[in-house]
């Protein structure tokens, strides 16, 4: 299979969707690899490692889109990718469709086989490709999060930790998954006073069996929320419904509850934000202020560190892309409900349920296609 990797184009995106190590295992299976000319350099790999990999470079992501059967990106693909996408072309990358209509529409108009690594699902319901970014997410949510809770940066002025005689921020995190459970560790061990919110009772038992002493569960809900943003300095949004919007926990009127100076941030933001105030921001402008209330809303969080971003992320997919390669998308998803389960748009009509639910068009399923 002929398989391209273009550079990204998002605002401050420095991933690659693929290492020259993940080349190499496709390269030996007898595939072509087309690598745009410095991709892999925001990550800290050169085209010439590529080269030595097996891989070939191309000039320009024109050319890149062109020649391949499969594209391997990071991010989803933004409007001037759009025109790029060929009919029947397999897509291989975050989508995250069900928060953004004019991608889903413009991908259904390209006719290409879009295979989302966001609702890539094992059979005890995890999702493979989305934990190691959600790691790095969560991670990075208490690390940016202790930074804007700093009053140069606009919060109340408040050390993560505390010292001796002062109490630590209490940081609030709104969902016990991959990145509420990474977000949670994190400010945990700077000695943070943490509360991790979750729906399901089974999960905060786990969370109160594995967290240290200063970790906290509580049971979510509206009057329990409500009860909580009054005293906490920094909210995290950590929820995921795979392929469907995220709901609202925090609504515009709960800002009006908060302290001045608290710091939301909104690791959601990809699938529509769990925080009602939440829009999509960059790393050149990651934050904004509404009611007093600091937000920080970067969509592609994980692209400030892309050298441990990338590694995590090509560990997680390159099994799934060499399924792809060997045995092209039909096969493989046939042979791999795992694969099956990532389809969102195949030839037009949207196969995943959630996206179609999301803007109230019409669902086929994937199966009529294999």
């Amino acid at each position: 299979m002929i398989i391209g990797v273009p550079k990204e184009i998002k605002n401050n995106e420095n991933r690659v969707a693929l290492t020259p190590a993940g080349a190499k295992e496709l390269t030996k299976r007898g595939h072509q690899v087309y690598v745009q000319a410095t991709a892999g350099l925001g990550s800290g790999f050169s085209d010439e490692q590529y080269v030595e990999a097996g891989a070939k470079t191309l000039p320009t992501i024109e050319e890149t889109y062109e020649i391949a059967e499969m594209i391997i990106k990071v991010k989803e693909p933004i409007e001037p990718e759009y025109k790029l996408i060929k009919k029947d072309q397999l897509v291989f990358t975050y989508f995250h469709f069900a928060s953004h209509e004019p991608l889903t529409r413009a991908m259904m108009e390209s006719g290409a086989v879009c295979l989302a690594y966001e609702t890539v699902e094992k059979p005890d319901r995890s999702l493979p490709l989305l934990v190691p970014m959600s790691e790095v997410a969560g991670r990075m949510s208490i690390q940016e999060g202790a930074k804007y809770l700093e009053k140069p940066m606009g919060g109340r002025g408040i050390l993560l930790g505390g010292v001796p005689g002062v109490r630590p921020a209490k940081v609030l995190i709104l969902g016990g998954g991959v990145v509420g459970t990474n977000a949670a560790k994190m400010a945990a061990g700077l000695g943070a006073d943490v509360t991790i919110m979750d729906v399901n009772l089974s999960r905060l038992r786990y969370l109160d069996d594995v967290m240290p002493a200063n970790v906290n569960t509580f049971m979510s809900n509206e009057y329990n929320i409500r009860e909580l943003i009054a005293t906490h300095d920094l909210i995290v949004g950590a929820v995921l419904i795979p392929g469907a919007k995220a709901p609202h926990l925090i609504t515009k009127d709960m800002l009006k509850e908060m302290t001045p100076g608290t710091v939301l941030v909104d690791v959601a933001v990809d699938q529509g934000g769990c925080i009602e105030t939440c829009k999509p921001t960059t790393h050149q402008d990651p934050t904004y202020v509404i009611d007093d209330i600091l937000h920080y809303c970067v969509a592609n969080m994980p692209g400030a560190v892309p050298y441990t971003s990338t590694l995590a992320l090509t560990n997680a997919t390159l099994p799934y892309a060499i399924q792809l390669a060997d045995k092209g998308w039909q096969k493989a998803c046939t042979e791999n409900r795992e694969l099956l389960l990532g389809l969102n748009v195949v030839n037009g009509d949207i196969v995943y349920e959630g996206v179609a639910k999301a803007f109230g068009l019409p669902f086929s399923p994937a199966e009529k296609y294999l």
